[in-house]
């Protein structure tokens, strides 16, 4: 189910910011590409935390057929707006409803996750399911490449790229449907078809996540180095795609533009690739808290290096050595949630966890927008995300030494 929904995922984002970045019937600049991030992600990242209660109380199994469904439905709808020549709000609009379902998806099925899997395999888990479903996230982001190449980079291209996506969250319900109810959580039964008692749950969703993430430093710490790295990601991410459109040509092998972008996906890819090898390993040696130092102190010295080379190459390189070092941090930080947060609250952490993932990504793309030059070429900027890597790096460790605080509600296992 995941491989569907994350392949139908990356083939809509890929198909979509083809169309409005790499679009020759369209303009975009730095200010463009942050204003789409902020209308896709902020709205769904206030709003999920409040969802996520209903993944605690609805039947999940049940929850992802209907979910994913309604996005495939929502991906045509997007689909026609784009062939349309629709630009601004109204295509953000649309698109928003669409990255909102996505985003619930995934909040669901890392909630389910401990329900099929030993917790004593939790990482590894982890590193195949969420590692698998970013490389085949890629390999959607690469068939919208190969596709618009094949139709054509304009508009009516781009819709019928973007439509393609729908057989994604198909192909996803077909998985949901063949899945027994309830045997995806959650564990305690609530009365789903009480209308009063479910929205005073959705109400408290935003406060339960973080009483939960309050009350086990382990998971308030992995929050804190997920923050950090979302924050450093999202400036790379602007300058990326800003140097890709108009500074950097094609180098031997090596592309500017939208097949740039294609290779720079690719060996993200690759890197998650990686994480999935080492993080168990890691984690084994180190534990979980000493193999996110790791990858944060390696996220650093990359940023470092691009700073000090930037470069066609040296872009690449660092997506490869990002992409592992942030998907190791991640790894981590799902282990930590799966791990130690209770069935009944976990749906409404991880729906917390994704609007810390989103907001920080966001406010770091609006930041770079606003400081870098309209071509992305600023070095300086690229240096100061080492900096907030390695800050991160000792927020994360005082994180872990505090104690558990003590709140009035449970959810969270004794510490």
């Amino acid at each position: 189910m995941r491989f569907a929904a994350q392949w139908g995922d990356g083939l809509f984002q890929a198909a979509l910011g083809g169309a409005v970045l790499f679009n020759p019937e369209r303009e975009a600049d730095p200010l463009v590409v942050a204003a789409g991030l902020a209308v896709l992600l902020v709205p769904y990242s206030v709003l999920g935390p409040f969802a996520g209660a209903l993944l605690d109380r609805w039947d999940r199994r049940r929850v992802l057929l209907v979910a994913n469904l309604l996005r495939a439905a929502l991906t045509l709808g997007v689909a026609a707006v784009v062939g349309a020549g629709v630009a601004g709000v109204p295509l953000y609009l649309a698109a928003l409803a669409v990255a909102g379902v996505s985003r619930f998806v995934l909040a669901g099925l890392s909630a389910a996750l401990p329900h099929v899997v030993d917790r004593r395999q939790l990482v590894a888990a982890n590193a195949v399911a969420t590692t698998a479903g970013a490389a085949v996230a890629a390999l959607g982001a690469a068939t919208a490449i190969g596709m618009r190449a094949l139709v054509g980079a304009g508009d009516a291209g781009s819709a019928i790229t973007t439509a393609t996506a729908a057989t994604g969250s198909v192909l996803a319900a077909v998985v949901a449907a063949g899945f027994a109810a309830r045997v995806l959580g959650p564990d305690r039964r609530h009365d789903g078809g009480d209308p009063a008692s479910t929205a005073a749950a959705v109400a408290r969703g935003l406060v339960d996540g973080a009483r939960a993430v309050a009350r086990t430093p382990p998971v308030a710490a992995s929050f804190l180095a997920l923050a950090v790295h979302r924050l450093s990601f999202g400036v790379t991410t602007l300058l990326t795609l800003m140097l890709l459109r108009y500074v950097f040509a094609d180098l031997g092998p090596l592309r500017g533009g939208m097949a740039g972008l294609g290779q720079a996906v690719v060996l993200a890819a690759a890197g998650l690739g990686v994480a999935a090898l080492v993080t168990p390993w890691l984690a084994r040696r180190l534990g979980r808290a000493g193999t996110v130092r790791v990858a944060l102190l390696t996220a650093a010295a990359t940023q470092l290096a691009l700073a000090l080379l930037l470069s066609l190459p040296a872009l690449l390189g660092a997506a490869f050595l990002l992409g592992a070092a942030g998907q190791v941090v991640k790894l981590c930080a799902d282990a930590e949630v799966q791990d130690d947060i209770d069935d009944d609250v976990r749906g409404r952490v991880f729906a917390l966890y994704d609007a810390v993932f989103n907001l920080c990504y966001v406010l770091a793309v609006a930041l770079a927008a606003l400081l870098s030059p309209p071509d992305g070429w600023a070095p300086w900027l690229v240096a100061a995300t080492a900096g907030i890597y390695l800050l991160g790096l000792l927020a994360h460790h005082r994180a872990l030494r505090r104690p558990p605080l003590e709140l009035s509600e449970s959810g969270v296992r004794s510490v």
